[in-house]
């Protein structure tokens, strides 16, 4: 009898996760298209096909770079996506996250779902100790969303990160392995 491994690096009730393939391209870039009110000012993903090859490729090749889909485990239709990017192994062990949810998907608690599965997985087979969102003072959802799940604010940075043609300020959030392992800490 054949074992039918799960496609999911992770799973919850509602979602898995996966790494980005070159194959997702067109459900990706539509669901981008769709869900552009939604993003802007504060997210610009890829929503043509040359633009998605080139995302894909860097988060699949890069190893300082690991993208994650956040998939409905129902039909898996790609409800939004997590990245993990500029790891740094050694004495630091820690990545950037940036997110962001598809329209379809928005406010139904799957990004929340899949956010506690990156962070899961980030600390157990990636090995990694700390993870830092940095967000937008101004983007309410994403704050929420990082303080939902456990993150601490740390911080504030002026003129951080070149988004949308100038730099803006960013809030920053963490999370630690030390955290998610204390008493009561939801996860």
């Amino acid at each position: 009898m054949p074992h039918n491994a799960s496609r999911y690096l992770a799973e919850g009730p509602r979602v898995g996760i996966r790494h980005f393939t070159h194959e997702d391209g067109a459900e990706f870039t539509a669901r981008a298209r769709e869900s552009k009110d939604l993003h802007q000012p504060w997210l610009f993903p890829p929503d043509s096909a040359p633009a998605y090859t080139a995302y894909a490729a860097r988060l699949i090749e890069d190893p300082s770079k690991a993208g994650f889909l956040v998939c409905e485990k129902g039909d898996g239709s790609i409800a939004g996506f997590i990245n993990i990017n500029n790891i740094v192994e050694g004495g630091f062990q820690s990545g950037t996250l940036g997110y962001g949810a598809f329209a379809h998907a928005a406010g139904r608690g799957l990004m929340s779902e899949g956010l506690d599965l990156v962070v899961r997985y980030a600390f157990g087979p990636m090995r990694l100790h700390r993870l830092e969102i940095n967000v937008q003072p101004g983007n309410a959802a994403s704050i929420a969303l990082a303080r939902s799940r456990g993150f601490r604010l740390e911080g504030f940075s002026p003129n951080m990160l070149f988004v949308d043609g100038a730099w803006r300020d960013h809030e920053r959030w963490a999370i630690t392995t030390e955290m998610i392992e204390e008493p009561g800490r939801r996860r």
